[in-house]
């Protein structure tokens, strides 16, 4: 399988990857994210049944380089995406 490349722009929608695939995926977007200096994302996520979303949330709480999580406004996502302060370098 040929790696998908995604932009690093601070935008990870999840849409079309596996939910095996979220943490670490999140965890190189965050360390390429931190090496392009962005340091608040929007992690698209989805309404769904909310499954997804309560593993991302898990996953960015316990990231050391993230200092906080919030749902996202209603015009960014609201509650189909999480907004991410990272810590500065």
């Amino acid at each position: 399988m040929e790696p998908i490349e995604i932009p690093i722009d601070g935008v990870l929608d999840l849409h079309t990857f596996n939910p095996k695939e979220v943490k670490p995926l999140l965890y190189d977007y965050i360390s390429a994210c931190r090496d392009k200096t962005i340091f608040s994302l929007r992690i698209i996520h989805g309404k769904g049944t909310g499954v997804l979303k309560k593993r991302v949330q898990g996953i960015l709480n316990a990231h050391p380089d993230v200092i906080s999580i919030a749902d996202a406004p209603a015009q960014a996502g609201g509650w189909g995406a999480t907004l991410v302060a990272l810590k500065k370098i």
